[in-house]
């Protein structure tokens, strides 16, 4: 206990993942890791902020949080930083109009976006919809830009579900890049312009939130509960 308490010393800030380190998706929405509610629970007894950071691209936030409440964990939506609603905040800021290869749970998170006459392509983890034909048609789209623009909402390689090891956004993007002859910009971690948005949300600095969480997983998650 007193080694945790300096670890804490001049730390106000903690930044938490959620897919694999607070619960594991699967049937009946996934259950939650042994002692993640109890740990976070206890982190916002501490007195630390704290801010839930995810490339969860299948649940609108709102969706993510009703899960998250009904498997025993307390939070808001607002305390959620996503990629998706700082997706919509890129393409209204550049004007662009996103054909969207994204998971129809995602789909409401991009409502006021216009997606006439397209202009880019927004990938998300589409899961079951990453068909031939809906990569094809990401890949006719960019190919018909002159300057092709692809955002990808997170770059991951896999993620673990109850199920097993299922293929993150990140192999599809990787696909139309090569196909294409271009570069994503990638709206999610690992990005470091996502992690800084979560640190505003919060109003702390970097060097005052030492503990990645969301690297350790469920080794930090066992410790902190």
């Amino acid at each position: 206990m007193a080694a945790w308490r300096e670890r804490l010393a001049g730390v106000r800030g903690v930044l938490l993942d959620i897919s694999g380190v607070l619960y594991d998706g699967g049937e009946g929405g996934g259950t939650p890791i042994a002692g993640s509610v109890e740990a976070v629970a206890r982190l916002k007894r501490s007195g630390l902020k704290v801010r839930f950071c995810t490339n969860e691209s299948q649940k609108s936030r709102r969706e993510l949080v009703q899960l998250l409440r009904r498997l025993g964990f307390h939070l808001s939506e607002g305390e959620v930083t996503a990629p998706a609603p700082a997706a919509c905040q890129l393409l209204r800021a550049r004007g662009l109009r996103p054909h969207l290869l994204v998971h129809d749970g995602l789909r409401s998170e991009f409502h006021q976006v216009d997606t006439s006459n397209p202009n880019c392509v927004v990938i998300a983890d589409a899961a079951e919809g990453f068909s031939f034909q809906n990569m094809n048609k990401a890949f006719q789209v960019l190919m018909e830009l002159e300057t092709p623009v692809l955002i990808s909402l997170g770059k991951g390689r896999y993620y673990k579900e109850a199920a097993g090891l299922m293929l993150d956004v990140g192999a599809y993007t990787k696909a139309l890049e090569y196909a294409c002859g271009i570069e994503a910009e990638v709206v999610g971690k690992p990005s470091p312009e996502f992690f800084k948005s979560a640190l505003q949300e919060l109003g702390v600095d970097a060097h005052q939130f030492p503990l990645k969480l969301c690297q350790r997983k469920r080794q930090t998650t066992r410790r902190l509960a």
